[in-house]
């Protein structure tokens, strides 16, 4: 049986079958052919799968994201965060990254962050003078944050695979978030005193406080999404339905430059790319019901431990092995699909799981920048009018610096666990 669902799965990936498509078939195929079980189940399954008030916090994150992108949220806080660091050398630079970190605080998407911090500061960067191919691959690479800084969307689709806590996988993205953030920045000051990019300007206080009380209600929203999750005053579902009412009532009420239509694209956008993701969730739950009921995770956590007995290869060969996937289909699905079936592999191991939980967020973010499913090459190649070869190629060095950090996390786990335990 177990043959038989590979190759189905395998067959229907190489033919382009969308994946939440192949889960359903392999499911439905296995049941009706080697199992005694009514195909009445699958409906069953996916409607379980979705019956989960955690559920409610992704449509609600995609929406707040969408109102920010099309609003002037973003453009406010670059235009702080660009007058406050732009005169150190690389400080356009540094302020495109430190602008991403926020954003992705306040939007949880990855895509959704390159969409509206790289429209305004790619064409900036390459203004002042920066190289076009490092402003493409920086605003690529630092809008992939998104999925490591909390909130994240993903981060929230492993919590309910893997029943683990939202709050405590939020928590531990922060230090590897900041690890990465410091690791470009360091970056950014090499290549910046040995190409000689710096802006000319003088600050005034004047000026500043303008410009900061134009952008705070932007600065303030992770403030209180995030302060409002760990402080215990409301859930992390109860958080997104939050941040949805305070954008829209920051660009309604205040910028005063959301019109009717482009509130109503990001109702369409929301509204599809949710369905998608849901749908996608339904049927990598069902897969994984099937696999587990016929017992699949026990039987693979004693052949891996069977053949090796170092956690820290273990690790490692997770690692390659979703690196490897990322090339016939995207990370996040693989996660859906391939986390439950090794949960009893990591109790083996004694892996925390808020641990392989970041480890997982990470190989994700760099499936983002890695075709043929990186989404946010996707993105930058409509802004940029680049080829992907072009904007992979200017990703490169960004990808390389992520590997590296991927690789410290994975060996020294205080970085994403030492925040959870200050604050549980």
């Amino acid at each position: 049986m177990i043959i038989s669902m590979l190759l189905i799965f395998v067959g229907l990936l190489i033919l382009g079958v969308p994946i939440a498509a192949v889960l359903l078939a392999t499911s439905g195929i296995t049941l009706h052919f080697f199992t005694y079980t009514p195909l009445l189940v699958l409906p069953q399954q996916l409607f379980n799968a979705l019956d989960n008030f955690v559920l409610l916090a992704i449509p609600f994150f995609i929406l707040a994201g969408a109102i920010m992108t099309e609003g002037e949220m973003a453009g406010r806080l670059v235009a702080v965060i660009r007058y406050l660091v732009g005169r150190v050398p690389g400080g356009l630079a540094i302020a495109a990254l430190l602008a991403c970190i926020f954003f992705a605080a306040l939007s949880g998407s990855s895509p959704a962050t390159v969409i509206a911090i790289g429209s305004i500061m790619i064409p900036a960067l390459k203004d002042s003078g920066y190289d076009e191919d490092f402003s493409i691959g920086l605003l690529t690479s630092a809008g992939s944050l998104g999925v490591v800084i909390p909130p994240s969307i993903p981060m929230i689709l492993y919590c309910l695979v893997m029943n683990v806590s939202v709050s405590e996988l939020f928590m531990a993205g922060v230090m590897p978030g900041l690890l990465i953030g410091l690791v470009f920045a360091v970056y950014i000051l090499i290549k910046a005193r040995r190409h000689g990019w710096r802006e000319r300007q003088t600050f005034h206080t004047r000026v500043f406080l303008k410009l900061l009380g134009e952008g705070i209600w932007a600065m303030l929203l992770p403030v209180i999404v995030l302060g409002g999750i760990y402080s215990g005053i409301f859930t992390p579902t109860e958080a997104a339905a939050v941040a949805v009412v305070y954008a829209l009532f920051v660009e309604l009420i205040i910028y005063r430059r959301m019109s009717r239509q482009r509130f109503n694209k990001c109702l369409t956008e929301a509204a599809i790319l949710s369905a998608a993701l849901l749908f996608i969730l339904a049927a990598a739950m069902t897969f994984v019901w099937l696999l587990t009921s016929e017992g699949i995770p026990a039987a693979l956590a004693a052949l891996i431990t069977q053949h090796i007995h170092s956690r820290w290869l273990f690790l490692l060969l997770i690692n390659l092995l979703f690196l490897v996937l990322g090339s016939v289909m995207d990370d996040v699905s693989a996660m859906l699909i391939l986390s439950p079936l090794l949960v009893d592999s990591l109790q083996r191991y004694n892996i925390n799981l808020i641990h392989y939980g970041i480890i997982m967020i990470m190989v994700i973010e760099i499936g983002f920048l890695t075709p043929p499913f990186g989404l946010n090459l996707f993105v930058s190649m409509g802004l940029t009018d680049k080829s992907l070869l072009e904007v992979s190629r200017a990703v490169l060095p960004f990808l390389l610096l992520l590997l590296l950090t991927i690789i410290l996390i994975t060996f020294f786990p205080i970085i994403s666990l030492w925040l959870p335990s200050i604050l549980r």
